[in-house]
């Protein structure tokens, strides 16, 4: 049976890029990983440390969808990797969640959402649902480092 997630309050919360794991990465703390992805799609830009400094992983993820901003060239074909990077360095920072992810044994897991159709698994469950497979290959990550 596959594991669903959604909310942060939600069983398995913790899987959410709005969950309040923090980490560090490329010398900078990050609230979320929501903070870091959004942030990212403006590297190197005053953008990126707008949307680091943001209080909410919300307000975050609002600023870093705004397209009145220079979103960089390349987004398209980075944001897979980028949000890899942040999903392994929270995982590998935090051993509690680390723990759960690791638990979810060889099971599927899915972004359950309803209006996400690339990084969930949509309304309908045609979505590419690259956030749990993202948490996959994290987890398998995170075995062979046991």
């Amino acid at each position: 049976m596959a594991i669903m997630f959604y909310k942060v309050n939600d069983e398995n919360g913790c899987f959410s890029n709005f969950s309040k794991h923090g980490f560090e990465l490329n010398g900078k703390y990050w609230s979320t990983s929501e903070h870091y992805f959004q942030a990212m799609k403006f590297a190197g830009t005053e953008y990126e440390e707008e949307i680091r400094l943001s209080a909410t992983p919300m307000e975050a993820a609002k600023r870093g969808r705004d397209r009145n901003k220079p979103l960089r060239k390349d987004w398209e074909q980075v944001k897979d990797g980028i949000m890899r990077e942040a999903v392994l360095e929270k995982f590998k920072t935090h051993a509690d969640i680390r723990e759960i992810l690791i638990s979810t044994g060889d099971e599927e897991i899915i972004e359950k959402t309803t209006d996400d159709y690339y990084w969930g698994c949509g309304s309908d469950g045609t979505g590419k649902n690259m956030l749990g497979k993202i948490l996959m290959e994290v987890r398998a990550i995170l075995k062979t480092d046991i």
